[in-house]
């Protein structure tokens, strides 16, 4: 029997306290999400009852961090349908696996002339990393526009890939609009032209059914924290047939094989792209979260996120003067918005005083906010465990700022 998302909110500590003495409203888990206390406790058991290096110990302790935290890569493979444990990679977050895949394949596969494609939707994570490698490479960066609604134009898609794109990298979810991108019918377009997809997943592999061998991207990049899990881990899910062909990001430690004056090989998959001492302990909260997640049933949890943003959306429409930035045919967990009149800073501020988390600025996505002409948005996300009550005590929030700033 799945657990009842209704539930979910005593599971995570520190939603119980006040903040300038009010019940916290914690509405920034694009940021970063709470932790329930099963990883707090995970976390805390490995430091207690198994600290050890792992792989290249023999004695007890580091035999079993080493099974803890292999399982934690099984349980992710899983958890994203992939074909095998040894196409997962972990990393420090998104970023860092975005980074390994933008330096590893443009040294092994972009050559001056060629073009890589993004979209305007991205965060600078899955934006920069790219701009930088055409500028050391010598390729031409390309970038999908989106449209009114901040929905891609697909349109313009299909005229930028050529026989010169290299790959293609896009978001599963817009972190500043919420936008789903149609990624089956995107990683299909650039098949058709036997260009590869990077995948961004870190706004949606929390909210959203995830199965990246049915989704068949190329790369899959995603962190902990926004599922649940600590910060400082992520994970990079890769086809066998691309870690087999792209050279180490990191070398140093575990991802050797010989070493020797003359050459130096390479460790097998997945090995071969983790040197140095990983991040065991928050690897292992990382699986903590996913066995926390696998307790709903996943199509009940984004029914109830999609109602709990409708809801949302209903309120904020009702309030004078407030707008909401676009409206895709599919968004999720964010509600992104500005009052006329009002500094989105200053918004955020004075929301905090009554207890209220949103974040406010561009999020990092300059592009989007420059072609919105504006300089950034209040953002209220959404997560599990956030209700109908977080929502009105927003839009009560906002009202009273409006009051406030406006006599």
């Amino acid at each position: 029997m799945s657990k009842s998302i209704l539930s979910a909110r005593e599971d995570f500590p520190i939603l119980s306290q006040t903040i300038n003495d009010l019940p916290l409203v914690y509405l920034d888990n694009a940021a970063t999400t709470q932790k329930p206390q099963a990883v707090i406790d995970a976390i805390s058991d490995y430091y207690r009852t198994s600290n050890a290096n792992i792989h290249r110990g023999n004695h007890s302790l580091a035999i079993q961090a080493t099974q803890a935290y292999e399982n934690v890569r099984k349980k992710v493979a899983a958890y994203i349908n992939a074909a095998s444990a040894e196409e997962i990679i972990f990393t420090r977050g998104t970023t860092e696996a975005i980074n390994l895949v933008a330096y590893s394949f443009g040294e092994a596969f972009v050559q001056p002339g060629d073009e890589i494609i993004v979209s305007q939707l991205e965060h600078h994570s899955n934006y920069v990393p790219w701009h930088l490698m055409c500028q050391r490479r010598g390729a031409t960066f390309r970038v999908i526009p989106f449209d009114e609604n901040g929905e891609l134009d697909l349109l313009a898609l299909q005229q930028l890939v050529n026989k010169r794109t290299r790959l293609l990298a896009v978001n599963q979810v817009s972190n500043s609009l919420g936008t789903v991108n149609p990624i089956g019918q995107i990683v299909k377009m650039a098949h058709e032209a036997n260009v590869p997809v990077l995948v961004d997943g870190a706004q949606a592999v929390q909210h959203t059914v995830h199965d990246v061998q049915a989704m068949d991207a190329d790369f899959y990049a995603f962190s902990g924290h926004k599922m649940y899990a600590p910060m400082g881990v992520g994970v990079l899910y890769a086809k066998r047939k691309w870690l087999e062909k792209l050279p180490p990001f990191l070398s140093g430690g575990e991802m050797i094989d010989q070493v020797t004056p003359e050459k130096v090989t390479f460790n097998v998959l997945p090995y071969k792209f983790e040197a140095g001492t990983p991040n065991v302990a928050d690897v292992i909260g990382l699986g903590a979260a996913i066995d926390y997640l696998n307790q709903f049933d996943f199509a009940e949890l984004e029914a109830y996120e999609d109602e709990l943003l409708e809801y949302g959306l209903g309120l904020l429409s009702e309030i004078p003067g407030l707008k909401v930035y676009g409206n895709p045919k599919k968004r999720s967990a964010i509600l992104p918005f500005n009052v006329e009149g009002i500094q989105h800073y200053d918004m955020g501020i004075l929301l905090d005083s009554k207890g209220i988390a949103v974040r406010t600025g561009q999020h990092c996505t300059q592009p989007v906010m420059d072609a919105l002409h504006i300089t950034g948005t209040v953002r209220a996300s959404l997560a599990l465990y956030n209700n109908h009550a977080d929502l009105e005590a927003l839009a009560r929030g906002v009202a009273r700022v409006i009051r406030l700033l406006k006599r």
